[in-house]
């Protein structure tokens, strides 16, 4: 028969294996979310910001603290995962020597905005680039240099992916084109309508005396036709009145 000790001497032994159970979940747990929020460019302070800046267990009087989010310092161009700067560097910017390829928005952007502004057109501006271009669905961004990224490569219509400022660069700089297509269009035009001026009036500067010759000619040949004809009927009359008078004498 097992006594009240045995039982809770087992209870205890239960509740200890119990207790290296949630442990070691635990364990695998807090990995896998360690692994995730390096993934991602994640920190506790963005954690806390995303909760509402509550934390869980705190002592009952004890004043709630509320963590403003930080701004994104750094950025992945191929994942769109950012970082604030704090805290354990994620993954995909840990072992870069040169961190500024990875502003957000810092020195390294507007240093490339200055320089390209003051670069002559046509002339290739070392560094890294602005971001032009950016996915709507990962926020990942383009420069414009070099390969387009997979999200880009395949767009028919790339505007449609274009940033604020570059969308309005690219817009300011399209009606030139259009107007010299417009002024070349109108210069064709007024060239081809005096062309057609100067051909019609030549031809109606030579119809009138072509016409009056073509009829001058035409009544006269109608004359000569005509005296032909009479003379040769006079001919004929002549003829015939001769051969009549000679058979009268005949006979």
């Amino acid at each position: 028969m097992e006594t009240l000790e045995k039982v809770q001497t087992q209870i205890a032994k239960l509740q200890a294996q119990a207790d290296a159970l949630i442990k070691k979940q635990s364990s695998a747990v807090i990995g896998k979310i360690r692994e995730l929020m390096e993934k991602h460019g994640l920190t506790v302070a963005d954690i806390d910001a995303h909760a509402g800046g509550k934390k869980r267990g705190r002592k009952p009087g004890s004043k709630a603290t509320v963590s403003t989010p930080k701004p994104a310092k750094y950025r992945d161009p191929k994942t769109g995962a950012t970082w604030t700067g704090h805290g354990r560097a994620p993954a995909w910017i840990a072992s870069a020597k040169d961190r500024t390829k990875f502003l957000a928005d810092g020195p390294a952007v507007q240093r490339n905005a200055v320089s390209r502004t003051t670069a002559k057109a046509g002339n290739y501006v070392r560094g890294p680039q602005a971001a032009k271009y950016r996915d709507p669905k990962s926020g990942a961004t383009w420069s414009g240099r070099g390969p387009a990224p997979a999200w880009l490569a395949g767009a028919k219509d790339r505007s449609k992916f274009l940033i604020a400022g570059a969308k309005e660069g690219a817009v300011a700089s399209k009606p030139a084109p259009v107007k010299k297509a417009a002024a070349k269009k109108t210069a064709t035009a007024r060239v081809a309508k005096k062309k057609l001026v100067s051909k019609n009036s030549r031809t109606v500067g030579k119809t009138p005396s072509a016409t009056k010759a073509a009829a001058r000619k035409s009544r006269a040949k109608k004359i000569v036709a005509k005296k032909a004809a009479a003379s040769e009927a006079a001919k004929r009359s002549v003829a015939v009145t001769t051969v009549e008078a000679a058979s009268t004498e005949a006979s």
